[in-house]
């Protein structure tokens, strides 16, 4: 398969679980898919009706940490905010050091990348992204029998083992927000080793010279 690669870098990230309101704030350790569609929509400048789109990530951290984070309680009235506001202190997992590659074959992608909009995050407001490096388009060498998928999140169905977590694929543009293509993911760390798997996915050698197979979702949220 011929894609083109996107390297981004981050110093933090931080994936929330969905519907975890309070308390202490975990990270996934790989964004969702929707995170991944968000960090488009910055680049282009708008929301992007995407349409039969071949998609595939690989992220990996250096470590991850915890911080106290204050935030703010807005009451509401009829639907509305109020004036009424109050602090709290919570804990905040993020991850240090990020890396983040995608691999498209859509030109137009590469375009939004090569000029960002508006500003890259991984996460949060704060977890500012940098787009490091773009690649030319390349040819991916396919493989049915994959041995190297790590840093991903695979659909549940092929059963492979990681955390299993129920996640959105896309956001409506509406306020407010409803969820597209919800379904559950096996997240796979940077650092599992699946034995192997019956499952097609394309070979990449990533800037530390791993092996990586990667995975491609195919998304399609027209009307």
């Amino acid at each position: 398969m011929e894609v083109y690669k996107i390297d981004i870098t981050s110093w933090t990230a931080s994936f929330r679980y969905p519907n975890l309101i309070s308390g202490m704030q975990p990270t996934l350790e790989v964004p969702p898919i929707s995170t991944i569609l968000g960090l488009i929509n910055a680049a282009a400048g708008f929301y992007v009706e995407h349409k039969n789109l071949t998609l595939g990530y690989y992220f990996e951290y250096e470590t991850e940490s915890e911080d106290l984070e204050t935030i703010y309680q807005i009451s509401s009235k009829d639907g509305k905010p109020t004036n009424d506001a109050k602090s709290n202190v919570i804990t905040r997992k993020f991850l240090f050091n990020n890396y983040l590659r995608l691999y498209t074959t859509d030109k137009a992608i590469v375009d939004y990348f090569t000029q960002p909009y508006y500003q890259l995050v991984l996460g949060r407001m704060n977890d500012l992204a940098t787009v490091t490096a773009i690649s030319g388009k390349e040819d991916l060498e396919e493989t049915s029998f994959s041995t190297q998928i790590r840093g991903q999140i695979i659909p549940f169905k092929y059963r492979l083992a990681g955390q299993l977590q129920a996640l959105p694929k896309y956001f409506t543009n509406e306020f407010p927000r409803k969820n597209l293509g919800t379904e559950p993911f096996s997240i796979i760390n940077y650092k599992s080793n699946i034995v192997g798997k019956d499952i097609t996915t394309y070979r990449d050698i990533l800037p530390n010279g791993k092996e990586v197979d990667v995975f491609f979702h195919q998304l399609n949220f027209a009307e």
